[in-house]
């Protein structure tokens, strides 16, 4: 039997917020932006990755309009492929968010100090895989909300 100390410790210990100086955390408005987009690619026009981007800059921490500008890139590569791609399937969807979310990422660090991020491109590696786990649940949370949308 675990002493109850034990499991309050236990629990104080994980309550407690992780520091660290390298970035873990997916970003989250990425990905939902993301999946809303490649579920119904008609629902967000190519000009919204410029807003979107500025509300991820005031909350991100990035230097203003680096989001705007990398989400309105990624918003207007996306509706290349929707105009050139008659059919996508979830594998389709979930290689385009890959690169789009490693296309964000890394411009990201590059854009807040160029030279001294140049080399130092493996901090990142983390974040990219966990974000790219982490795109099929958010994918089929939002196409649940998608569907409930719909339905009601």
């Amino acid at each position: 039997m675990i002493p109850p100390l034990t499991v309050v410790i236990g629990s104080m210990i994980t309550a407690l917020p992780i520091i660290t100086d390298y970035p873990i955390l997916p970003p989250m408005g990425l990905l939902v932006v993301l999946a809303w987009r490649l579920i119904r690619p008609g629902y967000w026009a190519v000009w919204a990755g410029f807003p979107l981007g500025m509300i991820d800059d005031i909350f991100s921490g990035q230097p203003f309009g680096s989001a705007a500008f990398l989400w309105s890139v990624i918003f207007i590569l996306l509706e290349t492929v929707d105009r050139r791609a008659v059919r996508r399937d979830y594998w389709q969807d979930w290689l385009i968010a890959s690169t789009a979310i490693i296309i964000v990422l890394l411009g990201g660090m590059l854009i807040v100090d160029f030279q001294s991020n140049l080399l130092r491109i493996d901090l990142l590696v983390p974040q990219i895989l966990l974000s790219i786990l982490l795109y099929p649940f958010v994918a089929r949370l939002i196409g649940a909300i998608d569907n409930w949308r719909v339905a009601s």
